[in-house]
């Protein structure tokens, strides 16, 4: 599945890049899986500190098993729905599109949670609502995104990979 859902290394450190140009930049993954993205960004980018939020139990587990055994002391990891979280509490955004297997079903990670098009659609709305709440300068790094969540307020400022890594930022 690591293909499909988790985020390649080097993805994570160019994001990390983009995400944690400040120091004590709170950043939050959306859709964290088993922690990958945070846990190499936090590697990375030691005056940052990485959340990542997923709805999946087990996954959340494995993520935070691994902290530990990789002594990295700026992640951590919640259990449940990103529409459940504060967005004030987060500076900037990563975002590989958790939502997409509300489309893809041959690309699911198991049969936990519910799949649906009006689910994807409802994520990507309540994503692109919350984003527009966030001051001028919040910066949002998306990796296999479809777009539907960036508000038009963001702008493009870099991308990587063939446009696949996008980097945004709120003008």
């Amino acid at each position: 599945m690591a293909g499909k859902h988790w985020t390649p290394l080097a993805v994570a450190r160019m994001a990390a890049d983009f995400l944690a140009a400040e120091k004590k930049a709170r950043i939050l993954d959306i859709g964290s899986g088993v922690g990958k993205f945070c846990l190499a960004a936090a590697h990375y980018k030691a005056n940052a500190f990485f959340t990542g939020i997923e709805q999946r139990a087990q996954l959340v587990a494995h993520a935070e098993n691994a902290t530990p055994q990789l002594g990295i002391k700026n992640v951590c990891f919640l259990h449940g729905n990103f529409t459940k979280l504060d967005f004030k509490q987060y500076d900037h955004f990563y975002f590989y599109n958790s939502f997409y297997e509300n489309f893809d079903f041959t690309t699911k990670i198991d049969n936990n949670v519910t799949y649906s098009s009006e689910l994807y659609h409802s994520y990507a709305h309540h994503l692109l609502k919350r984003l527009e709440q966030k001051p001028v300068g919040t910066r949002l790094a998306t990796f296999h995104s479809l777009e539907d969540e960036i508000p038009d307020d963001y702008l493009e400022v870099g991308s990587e990979l063939e446009n696949v890594l996008k980097f945004w930022e709120k003008v």
